[in-house]
């Protein structure tokens, strides 16, 4: 039996993974005043509350303007149709926005296959490497760490699924993989894993 057989539940993250990654995150917090060396969540988090959200508020614009520009990653239709079809829980689990990440499905045709009770964002759960909406989505299905992956393009979301004691798939379209030493599998991009 595949690799993608096996498993019944199936966690996204979304920016560079079921879209074609198009954040310019040393821009962004250019243009939010953050330090370099810290991510955008951890760099707010630390912020006294007026400012944060002040900041909070200007990101969701600039990933905004990201969202109506993106576009689905290859091989994101093929895979998301065949395990569709076998009735499987799909999630998906990123740092962006609930507003935002709805808008990029929508623009990438990706939308029907995802339910909203499903989709997981920064104002729902704690942001990954965290791995709290992992372990609440297989709450919400009743599922089982073996029955469940989590797909992501970053190092966080590998952490988050290793937490989790979920398998990752990690995918990386150069096929360099600085983080493969995370993961249970290596991808070039998400039709591969109906192969594996």
């Amino acid at each position: 039996m595949k690799f993608y057989q096996k498993k019944k539940n199936w966690i996204f993250d979304m920016d560079g993974t079921l879209t074609i990654a198009m954040h310019n995150f040393s821009e962004i917090k250019r243009q939010l005043g953050l330090p370099e060396d810290t991510d955008i969540l951890t760099s707010l988090s630390r912020l006294p509350p007026k400012e944060s959200l002040e900041k909070h508020t200007l990101l969701d614009a600039i990933e905004l303007e990201i969202a109506r520009l993106a576009n689905p990653s290859p091989g994101s239709f093929e895979l998301l149709q065949k395990i569709n079809l076998q009735s499987n829980n799909l999630g998906i689990l990123t740092r962006n926005s609930f507003n935002n990440s709805v808008e990029t499905l929508k623009v990438t045709g990706l939308f029907t296959y995802f339910q909203t009770d499903f989709i997981f964002c920064r104002e729902h759960v704690l942001p990954k490497p965290d791995p709290e909406g992992i372990i609440r989505l297989m709450e919400l299905w009743e599922a089982n760490p073996n029955d469940t992956v989590m797909i992501g393009d970053y190092i966080y979301d590998l952490e988050a699924g290793k937490a989790a004691g979920v398998d990752t798939v990690y995918i990386d379209p150069e096929g360099k993989f600085p983080f493969k030493d995370a993961a249970t599998h290596c991808i070039r991009q998400l039709d591969e894993i109906l192969f594996l």
